[in-house]
Order: structure tokens, then C-alpha cells, then sequence
């Protein structure tokens, strides 16, 4: 019997597109490694993206394998082939997914800061953008996070609702990573809208 990842991904177009995959510094980040590959089985490159929190938890090394690709954590990192990499990134992905992101990404995002290479990216980005919070209870239902959530859907932001659920604290309710085949699905319909 196919997995429900196999039966979403064969519903939809074989895109050929380029995806951004950011990579913030929750405990959920090695779940973004599950969501790279399900965007290579729809036939998606993949260029990832990271914080120097998020390097912390996984290491950049395993997106490299799994993508192929160079990974960027900073502009200025001396391995780094583009010195302006946050524009030339940005301007070359038909999708900019954040998996996870955390409370300090989505308010870096909402409020405009750009001191990493990922929250400079999303400021450079004309591609649509998702983002898959995740976060302890206490945090998600925080009114910082409920505003900084509401500016980013005003300013046109996809938000892939996170599960309720045991968290890594140990405590129960919303914040939990949605998982990897509904976030791969969330984004190959944002794809299937823009090349259309």
C-alpha cells in the first residue's frame, strides 16, 4: 500500500521547479531533511538555507548531501562562491519554504529584520513564501506571536498551521512541526498555482 506521502505527491505535477528551503533553530529542523526529499521525489532542486542556530541541531553537511547543492548559513562564510548570495538566492527559487520556523524567524520576518542570511533572503524574495511554525505551547500562544503571525498573512505569507501534540518539553498542545508529506503537499500546490 502507498504511503500518503506517495499518494499526495502522485496527485499533483512533476514541477521542475526550485525551491529555498530554510532552516531555522528549532528541534524540529532535522524533520526539514524529510521535507527535502519529498521535494526531490516531485522532482524540485532544492537549495537550503540555514541559521547558525539551526547548524547547531543539524548539520548543514546532510542538506549538502541529500540536495547537492552548496549550503549557505552566511553571506560572508569564506566557502561561500556568491558574496550576495541573499539576493542571487532569492532571486533565482519559484518558492521560499521555512521549515521549521521558529518564534524568532516569523518576528525577524514580520518586523522587516535582516541580520542572518536567512531573514536578508526572505526581505529579498519575490517568490511566494510558506512558512511551518514550531514551537513550545506557551510560545505559539504568545500575543508576540499571534501578531507577528497576523502581519506576516497581511503581507502575503502562507502559514502551514503547526499539530497539536507531545512537544520536546514534554508538555502537550499546539506548536508541533506539521509533518513533512502535508508541508511537501502545501508546497507543490503554491507551485502548481505559479506555473500554471
Amino acid at each position: 500500500m502507498p504511503s500518503s506521502t506517495e499518494i499526495i505527491e502522485s496527485s499533483l505535477p512533476r514541477t521542475g521547479s526550485c525551491v529555498a528551503l530554510g532552516v531555522s533553530g528549532g528541534i524540529a529542523a532535522y524533520k526539514a531533511a524529510e521535507v527535502l526529499r519529498g521535494l526531490q521525489r516531485a522532482n524540485c532542486r532544492v537549495r537550503v538555507a540555514m541559521t547558525e542556530h539551526a547548524t547547531k541541531l543539524i548539520a548543514p553537511l546532510t542538506f549538502r548531501a541529500l540536495s547537492g547543492e552548496h549550503v549557505i548559513v552566511d553571506d560572508y562564510a569564506p566557502d561561500n562562491p556568491d558574496p550576495i548570495a541573499h539576493i542571487t538566492f532569492s532571486q533565482t527559487v519559484d518558492l521560499f519554504l521555512v521549515v521549521p520556523a521558529t518564534a524568532n524567524i516569523i518576528a525577524k520576518f514580520a518586523n522587516g529584520v535582516a541580520d542572518d542570511f536567512l531573514s536578508s533572503t526572505y526581505l529579498a524574495c519575490n517568490a511566494p513564501v510558506i512558512i511551518a511554525p514550531a514551537m513550545n505551547t506557551t510560545m505559539w500562544n504568545h500575543p508576540a506571536t499571534r501578531r507577528n503571525l497576523a502581519q506576516l498573512r497581511a503581507d502575503g505569507v502562507h502559514i502551514i498551521e503547526p499539530d497539536s501534540g507531545e512537544m520536546a518539553c514534554g508538555t502537550f498542545g499546539p506548536g508541533r512541526l506539521s509533518e513533512p508529506d502535508r508541508i511537501v503537499a502545501a508546497a507543490l500546490e503554491i507551485l502548481k498555482g505559479t506555473n500554471a
